[in-house]
């Protein structure tokens, strides 16, 4: 193990950890935002829409994130409508995101008892306040697992940015020890990153699950 090389690169690995991690951010966070809307559309159960939801879905659960992403970064430009390496990454992780991210809000939504809607009605709540201090807070409670898992998967899910020529670790490590062989250096950082991305945020998540938990249960 030569330490000097692993030293003299630890600068690279820095800005493209940097850039993985904002990569993944934007994913998750569009993610969350259209998976929530998406849910609301299918628990409502609203004509046309939820069709629509429903085959995006299954579409995007089944179709592998490199097809999906070769489709965005290549596929487009036929048509005249070129997207940048960045966002066409950001828009590939929130197209496979979402459809995971509404599942598991959908499951939140309907594990939430109807007596607890018609409890809100008594009390003389209308459509809006019953959403907002009823059925989110109680859905988003029992989603927080499922979501988590989600975001875990999609974090890990950047290395495939790799294929159109993001510098991100995976590109970064696959350059280097293209260029200097020292794969055991490279792979050892590529590791370290990855580490130091996901355990802070696997341990933040679990620590937000319990919260939630203690919340809802009172234990």
């Amino acid at each position: 193990m030569n330490w000097s090389s692993i030293a003299d690169v630890i600068p690279q690995y820095a800005h493209a950890l940097a850039l993985t991690a904002k990569l993944g951010f934007w994913g998750v966070f569009f993610s969350l935002f259209l998976g929530l809307l998406i849910s609301l559309i299918q628990y409502r159960n609203i004509p046309v829409l939820e069709r629509i939801c429903r085959i995006y879905i299954e579409l995007s659960r089944n179709t592998p994130l490199l097809i999906q992403l070769y489709f965005l970064y290549y596929g487009f430009s036929k048509f005249g409508m070129k997207f940048s390496e960045n966002t066409s990454a950001i828009i590939a992780l929130t197209f496979l995101g979402a459809s995971y991210m509404a599942e598991a809000f959908r499951g939140g939504l309907e594990a939430v008892p109807n007596s607890q809607l018609e409890s809100g009605k008594a009390i003389g709540l209308n459509d809006h306040q019953l959403m907002r201090y009823v059925l989110l807070p109680q859905a988003v409670t029992v989603s927080v697992p499922a979501v988590g898992a989600n975001i875990i998967f999609l974090v890990k899910e950047t290395s495939i940015l790799s294929a159109i020529s993001i510098l991100d670790v995976m590109n970064l490590t696959r350059d280097l020890i293209g260029m200097y062989y020292r794969t055991n250096e490279y792979l050892l950082l590529l590791v370290a990153s990855y580490a130091i991305l996901l355990i802070p945020l696997s341990l933040f998540l679990t620590w937000l699950e319990r919260r939630v938990r203690r919340g809802a249960f009172g234990n």
